[in-house]
């Protein structure tokens, strides 16, 4: 059995206070966009005690670490627990970006838990996977039902949004360089906004470039220019919206129309995707 996993980019993203754990309270919206990794389970009738009950390989993106620290390892532990599991085979072609703000591993994470229920008949219900996906990583639950939501608390609380951008064309670009959270929060003042996500949300997008920000954008722009370098060059080709993705370093841009990603001529080292 496979699936495809499917990145997501933020739509604004507002840090609003320091919690007592340490983490940060924030908001913003997430919004399911088509970059996709492909991930395949099937029972290893050629299994033998000893070994690992879930044998993972990987192709695509290289991953660091030892595969058995794989989000998609975690995930079948976990349900392996509570519900004894067969041992399986599964393989992940890694194709959407680490270190981009566009939730990879959260979805190969989330996705994994969807597949094994659907796989081994487990009737867990949409709260169960959820409950499952938010051990592995704040924003894994919102994969569960991949539908746009307003995000606030660590990421971690959904409220269903209505929003839909299919008439628009999404324009992807993460420009090979890795993005570490912790140091994106390094210097960062926060503060609640005058005007909240939901109510940005609402207006027309040709209003969202002044009113819809990152605050992630000023502290990873000043370390990175290149950055903000692609924001403008999207800007200068007509994008309604461009913005960076969560922690980054992922950009992306909304267009009216369709167009020619080669216009862009970006080095050939990064990643550029159009999501319709």
């Amino acid at each position: 059995m496979i699936c495809f996993p499917n990145a997501k980019i933020n739509l604004g993203l507002n840090i609003t206070e320091k919690r007592s754990d340490g983490f940060h309270n924030i908001e913003t919206v997430f919004y399911l966009v088509n970059w996709y990794d492909a991930l395949e389970v099937i029972e290893n009738k050629n299994y033998q005690a000893g070994q690992e009950k879930l044998d993972l390989t990987i192709t695509g993106i290289s991953i660091d670490g030892n595969a058995t620290d794989n989000i998609i390892n975690k995930a079948y532990n976990l349900i392996d627990e509570k519900y004894k599991l067969p041992p399986v085979k599964a393989h992940l072609h890694k194709v959407i970006p680490m270190g981009a703000g566009l939730g990879g591993g959260s979805a190969d994470g989330a996705f994994c838990i969807k597949l094994l229920n659907e796989k081994f008949n487990l009737d867990l219900s949409i709260e169960e996977q959820a409950s499952f996906a938010k051990q592995l990583g704040s924003d894994c639950a919102f994969f569960i039902e991949n539908k746009a939501v307003f995000a606030s608390g660590k990421g971690d609380v959904f409220t269903p949004i209505t929003i839909d951008l299919s008439k628009y064309y999404i324009v992807l670009i993460y420009p090979a360089i890795h993005s570490n959270t912790a140091l994106a929060y390094k210097g960062i003042t926060p503060a609640k906004p005058e005007k909240g996500i939901k109510d940005i949300i609402l207006q027309p997008i040709v209003t969202w470039k002044n009113a819809l920000t990152n605050d992630f954008e000023r502290n990873l722009f000043a370390q990175f220019p290149e950055l903000e370098g692609i924001k403008n060059k999207l800007y200068n080709s007509g994008a309604l919206y461009a913005s960076m993705s969560g922690s980054g370093s992922a950009m992306y841009a909304i267009f009216e129309k369709d167009l020619d990603l080669k216009k862009f001529d970006f080095p050939a080292d990064y990643l550029i995707k159009k999501s319709k």
